[in-house]
């Protein structure tokens, strides 16, 4: 293997692991937090939140991506010219939108608060957040920049930073704002204002790094004419970032259209605002859980679609088709049992999490989520690695309307569990539409669904089971919660032991498949002998 090929499987996976730590913070920070500030503190927090979540996305996914191909063409015909002027055009251009985008939430908190539902909850919050705004479009660009360049120790360091200031804020924030009686809109708005001191410290890492890069030094000392106008570059920069801003923003925006609907829709339902308020607090529980399900079941099977994008690129159709379906496999492997055992425990772990049950019944619906948002992942990165960028996207504005719509209807009918429905179906589409074309404009997906269901199965019978059984020998304990965690994380691990006995004795994996995820044929092989 070749030096520059080295340097370059390191940096993914110094991306990658950054990108994992970050993720797992932000699944489990809520969990804190709505002990700290109850209901209503989670509702302040998780309406304004998915604000947040759509804007730092749109710098943070799409642009860095963007520039670095952009720089990184630039460096390798060593135009460093070229390449300054994509990091200034860039500069700009974001900062001028981050600008833009803090007017309007900062001057627009109040309307934008009353749209949401409660001007008096949501107007302070939604002010703080949107001084991060000011500090993004740097951060996205050196990212871009740095990763452009080879560099991605950089990147890695400035996001576990952001992540882990940003979860400090939060929950200290929250902490003095209910202790010190300042009340749930005092903690939110400390909360949110986590993304400004995130943002900082990622800044500040960055700005340090960028005095010891060789890249940004050449750069600077290069001379000579631009050999293509800013406007080009303003064209290349958004023409690779949009579709992959957009691929990027399907969990955010399912938050962001519950934050505008649920609540509203409950109150034109005759609910009283304190209780639209309580209600929509109680469904957010689920987000947490729902991130960290996902969290561990896309890992695995996105693994291979950089081996599938390889295989396609040397021209080796059928060995594509094949790792697509593995693909495919082991996020059904991984997504259905994880659907199934979170729908199994929904009560105590509500209960182990959160202090009470409220929601369960929400929480049971919600779970089955997960099997097609790991779907859903899994085939738009299929789809993406096999050059068809727009077509996800598209499958994602649908999956995101019919959300809406789904909401509009049900919520009216069956209250949180409606929107917990909803959020089932739309997903449910957005998967669907991707399977679609992968099958009928691609190549067929054969999944072993008759294994799969005797596998889960057995699961559900096993968790079932335990859960029945340590709720009888628990029922005396005088903690309620300390039952529930028994209860929840003693059937979680009955359920998981079943299970993988079930996938090693019915074969689930086959031999040449395995071949394709050498760690998972050793292990598997060993236990077959």
């Amino acid at each position: 293997m070749g030096k520059v090929q080295r340097s370059f499987l390191t940096g993914a996976l110094i991306l990658s692991v950054a990108t994992m730590i970050c993720k797992f913070l932000g699944a489990v920070y809520r969990i804190p937090y709505q002990n700290i500030t109850g209901n209503e503190g989670m509702y302040v927090y998780s309406q304004v939140y998915p604000l947040y979540s759509v804007l730092l996305l749109l710098a943070t996914a799409g642009f860095p991506l963007a520039i670095s191909k952009l720089v990184s063409e630039k460096i390798a015909i060593q135009d460093y010219a070229g390449a300054k002027q994509i990091y200034r055009v860039s500069m700009i251009i974001l900062f001028v939108m981050g600008c833009f985008a803090f007017i309007t939430l900062y001057f627009g908190a109040p309307v934008i608060a009353s749209w949401m539902g409660s001007r008096q909850l949501l107007t302070l919050p939604i002010k703080a957040v949107s001084f991060a705004l000011l500090l993004i479009p740097f951060t996205a660009v050196l990212r871009g920049v740095y990763q452009g360049q080879q560099e991605m120790m950089p990147s890695a360091v400035s996001q576990v930073s952001e992540q882990l200031v940003r979860v400090i804020t939060i929950l200290v924030c929250a902490w003095y704002a209910m202790s010190s009686g300042l009340g749930v809109v005092y903690a939110g708005a400390g909360a949110v204002f986590g993304a400004t001191t995130g943002a900082f410290i990622a800044l500040l890492v960055l700005l340090l790094y960028r005095s010891k890069s060789d890249g940004f030094s050449a750069m600077y000392v290069s001379e000579g004419a631009y050999k293509q106008s800013h406007w080009d570059v303003l064209r290349a920069l958004f023409a690779i970032s949009i579709p992959i801003c957009i691929n990027s923003l399907l969990y955010p925006l399912f938050g962001l259209v519950d934050s505008f609907t649920i609540a509203n829709y409950l109150v034109d339902a005759n609910w009283s605002v304190a209780s639209s308020i309580d209600a929509k607090g109680i469904f957010d529980r689920g987000g947490p859980l729902l991130q960290f399900a996902a969290f561990f079941a896309t890992g695995i099977a996105l693994s291979i679609v950089p081996a599938m994008t390889a295989a396609r690129q040397q021209g080796h159709q059928k060995e594509v088709e094949n790792r697509a379906n593995l693909a495919i496999r082991l996020t059904l492997m991984l997504g259905l049992p994880a659907s199934i055992g979170l729908a199994v425990v929904s009560m105590p772990t509500n209960v182990m999490l959160y202090k009470d049950a409220a929601g369960s019944d929400a929480l049971l619906i919600l779970a089955f989520s997960t099997i097609f948002v790991t779907l859903g992942v899994t085939s738009a990165g299929i789809l993406q690695g096999l050059g068809h960028v727009i077509l996800p996207a598209i499958a994602i504005v649908i999956a995101v309307i019919a959300k809406w719509m789904f909401n509009f209807f049900l919520i009216s009918i069956w209250d949180i569990r409606g929107a917990a429905l909803a959020t089932v179906l739309a997903y449910a589409i957005g998967a669907g539409i991707n399977l679609w074309i992968l099958m009928r404009a691609i190549f067929s997906i054969r999944p072993p669904w008759l294994k799969l269901l005797v596998t889960n199965g057995f699961l559900a019978i096993a968790a079932f089971s335990m859960k029945t059984g340590l709720l009888w020998i628990t029922s005396s304990m005088e903690s309620e919660r300390l039952a529930m965690t028994i209860t929840s994380l003693g059937s979680v691990l009955v359920g998981v032991i079943v299970y993988l006995w079930a996938v090693i004795r019915f074969q689930l994996i086959a031999e040449e498949e395995l071949a394709m995820v050498p760690k998972l044929r050793k292990w598997f092989g060993q236990r077959r002998k």
